[in-house]
């Protein structure tokens, strides 16, 4: 196997652990001082990046799983270079607490790994759909 070959497996588990519910098993994959980048205009982007574990728990995972019910990431293609893995899927939601609006958006993820964990996030997403589906401005 290769170095691409092995990242996409570590990628695909980790994905596979998210949608478990298998949160302690997706935070073992990061680096502790991964650097997570939100997309700009996503209302989930502090204008800056979040730096480990704990702060992509608290900036990202709690308030989406707070805000969205029945949240999923629903991968469809793995794609490698590398070190770095791109997904490209859906974000999928049967409803936004804050609307009523179900979700159901593009989403690209990039990975770039070091020594198999992850050092750094970079979303793309439909933001103007997910700002919508959460009520944002």
């Amino acid at each position: 196997m290769t170095a691409a070959t092995d990242n996409v497996e570590i990628m695909k588990s980790l994905y596979k652990a998210f949608a478990n519910g298998d949160v302690p098993t997706v935070l073992a994959g990061m680096d502790d001082n991964i650097e997570w980048n939100e997309a700009e205009g996503n209302p989930y982007n502090p204008g800056h990046p979040f730096v480990g574990p704990a702060a992509v728990v608290e900036g990202v995972f709690a308030r989406t799983m707070n805000d969205i019910e029945g949240f999923e990431i629903r991968p469809e293609r793995f794609l490698a270079d590398g070190d770095t893995v791109v997904m490209l899927g859906r974000y999928w939601g049967a409803k936004a607490h804050a609307t009523g609006k179900p979700l159901d958006v593009q989403a690209a993820h990039i990975w770039d790994l070091k020594d198999g964990k992850v050092v750094r996030f970079q979303q793309y997403v439909d933001t103007l759909h997910m700002a919508g589906a959460l009520g944002a401005n």
